[in-house]
């Protein structure tokens, strides 16, 4: 097949992409979070191309991205007072909210499930798109399923050429994790998914929030919200987080990479700008300042990818602060270990 990139700039070739949308084509797109890979929501055969496109497990729900309230209605049986105020305040923002579905939506988008989960992008070229298709979009991230999230048009280039329509290409995207997903079907909202809307965010607005204890998905248990499978966002190589103190993670990963470069494996570390010089390893990629979380999430998804375009073996990650997009930013990283966390403390 053969994938037409565009640029969102180009009226012509924006209205085609548009247009494919409406025919049951498939077209990635960037968002504020991440690239999103859409099809009519409304159309299960366009929508069951995602799940092929992507090689995405059958049971795990997609968003519906919308451009305008009026298209909430119809999607959901019920809009409550929290799911009302928090439209107020994040709408159009990375807040996506799990609702009661309507009857208008395949079961296809919901894996099954009796809610939907929506949002509104706040990202001029996805609004523009969806409001010129004139169709709700299904949009997971734009990615073959299990690799880390896509934040520019590379990075879907890489993954989707040759599976897809169209690629609209908007720069690198902004808040660089995805979406927060927030269940507002029961008396207190629980967050599924932490992301760019932080919980400290939601408590200012709502007061009383929980965090779903079951975060990361094991066995057959069936997810509720996209990004609950417990490997997700992975490199290729084998990854681990180091947790503790930042001397002694420092101290902890030197003794990890000596001991991988003796078994002849390329090594890969995961730093914070305020340790990147303590380290010899094969592949290092600064993250961010631990000073600045919104920078370490921005160019998380980004940095996985460096791994992989270096073919290192194994990789050491330092771990961050869970405050504010912390949360959201060490949930990917959990995710893109397997869970795999060594503690620094902890003899080899």
């Amino acid at each position: 097949m053969d994938t037409i990139i565009i640029n969102g700039t180009n009226d012509k070739a924006f209205k085609d992409a548009a247009k494919a949308l409406r025919d049951g084509k498939l077209v990635a797109f960037p968002t504020e979070t991440v690239y999103g890979l859409g099809a009519d929501a409304l159309n299960p055969d366009a929508v069951r191309r995602i799940y092929e496109a992507k090689g995405r497990p059958s049971d795990n729900p997609l968003i519906v991205h919308i451009a305008e309230i009026s298209s909430l209605n119809e999607l959901v049986a019920e809009i409550p007072e929290a799911a009302a105020l928090l439209i107020d305040a994040f709408w159009p923002g990375p807040l996506t909210m799990v609702f009661k579905k309507s009857n208008l939506v395949p079961d296809i988008i919901t894996a099954g499930l009796d809610t939907v989960a929506v949002r509104m992008p706040d990202n001029p070229i996805a609004q523009k798109l969806i409001k010129e298709a004139g169709v709700p979009v299904a949009a997971p991230s734009a990615n073959i399923s299990g690799r880390p999230s896509p934040t520019t048009c590379k990075h879907v280039i890489d993954d989707m050429k040759g599976r897809i329509e169209y690629i609209i290409d908007g720069g690198p995207c902004q808040v660089g994790v995805e979406s927060t997903v927030l269940d507002v079907t029961s008396d207190v909202p629980v967050i599924l998914r932490p992301g760019g809307v932080t919980l400290e965010m939601l408590e200012k607005v709502l007061g009383n929030v929980y965090t779903d204890p079951v975060l990361e998905i094991k066995g057959d248990i069936k997810p509720r919200s996209p990004g609950m499978k417990y490997r997700h966002y992975s490199p290729k190589a084998e990854m681990f987080l180091i947790s503790g103190d930042p001397d002694p993670v420092a101290k902890k990963i030197s003794e990890l990479i000596m001991e991988s470069k003796r078994k002849g494996l390329r090594v890969g570390v995961l730093t914070s700008r305020e340790n990147a010089d303590k380290y010899n390893a094969d592949v290092i990629v600064n993250v961010g300042s631990v000073k600045h979380i919104e920078q370490i999430a921005a160019g998380l998804y980004d940095s996985l990818r460096t791994f992989d375009d270096k073919k290192v073996d194994i990789i050491y990650s330092e771990t961050f602060e869970e405050k504010g997009v912390g949360r959201a930013v060490m949930n990917r990283l959990k995710k893109a270990s397997a869970g795999r966390i060594i503690k620094a403390d902890e003899e080899n």
